[in-house]
């Protein structure tokens, strides 16, 4: 089966529903850090194999602008500037990395989700401590509820997700959560603020309380001459061998002299001097 992201109110009514058959539970599935990893798709390692798989239901902003359309759709979405949009998508790479450091359980039918790695992108259901990914991240205001939707056996219908998902939604943009409240002046998820709403990911369990999330740049910036090459690597358009390069041109007499380090253009330097004190 092939899935096209499209909103839901289409997606609920005709999208392909797989066989109970076909769908398959995957256990202590370990995060794989990669360059190309976002707050909804990501790769992942169960018993020797890697997948990429993507959330069903919701969409987290991109960290990137390689595709400006859908950058400037989910900036008009989250009523912020492209600029915000990519702070909002490093958070939630952040949030889905920090909530993923022990093993998760994934569902999956296998359903085409049309990435553009060299790997197959397959949509997913991801439960951590029976909490639903997809959920926390749209609670905690780091995703918009979008996307391919479908009916697992043993979940709730994609009908009652998708009334499940607005509320939380709607409750994170009442109490500017996240990316709700970027344009006031902060970036802060539930877990730094307050107790997550309940978000079960299967019935008959109960969801557990997220650990405390760090702290976005917004709320601490970063020191150019001493932040990590972790930490370099957070940000939007940044990957290793850029990180390496900050790295090695070190010390800078401020954040102002980004602008040296090779690969860092005028457009990039705009993008990332926000990031660093």
């Amino acid at each position: 089966m092939k899935a096209i992201l499209l909103p839901l109110s289409f997606l609920l009514g005709l999208a392909p529903l797989a066989r109970a058959s076909d769908w398959k539970t995957l256990k202590d599935c370990r995060y794989l850090p990669n360059e190309a990893n976002d707050g909804d798709s990501f790769h992942v390692r169960v018993d020797k194999r890697e997948y990429i798989f993507r959330l069903y239901f919701v969409d987290a902003p991109e960290t990137e602008t390689r595709i400006a359309s859908r950058v400037k759709e989910q900036a008009k979405y989250f009523h912020v500037t492209v600029s915000q949009t990519l702070q909002i998508g490093t958070e939630a790479v952040r949030f889905t990395r920090q909530k993923l450091d022990r093993p998760f359980t994934v569902r999956t039918c296998l359903q085409d989700a049309r990435g553009r790695s060299r790997l197959p992108r397959y949509f997913a259901f991801v439960q951590i401590d029976n909490a639903d990914l997809g959920e926390l991240l749209v609670a905690n205001g780091l995703a918009r509820v979008f996307g391919a939707a479908t009916d697992p056996p043993g979940m709730n219908s994609r009908k009652a997700e998708w009334r499940k998902l607005k509320r939380l939604e709607r409750e994170a943009r009442e109490q500017r959560i996240g990316g709700w409240g970027i344009g006031a002046g902060r970036l802060k998820t539930r877990a730094s603020t307050q107790p997550a709403a309940s978000v079960e990911a299967f019935p008959h369990r109960h969801a557990a309380t997220p650990s405390p999330a760090s702290e976005p740049p917004s709320n601490g910036k970063l020191d150019v001459n001493s932040a990590s090459i972790e930490a370099l690597r957070d940000l939007p358009g940044i990957g290793l061998v850029l990180a390496k390069r900050i790295i090695a041109t070190r010390p800078f007499q401020s954040a102002n002299d980004l602008r040296r380090v090779q690969g860092i253009g005028a457009k990039r330097y705009e993008q990332l001097r926000p990031y660093f004190q």
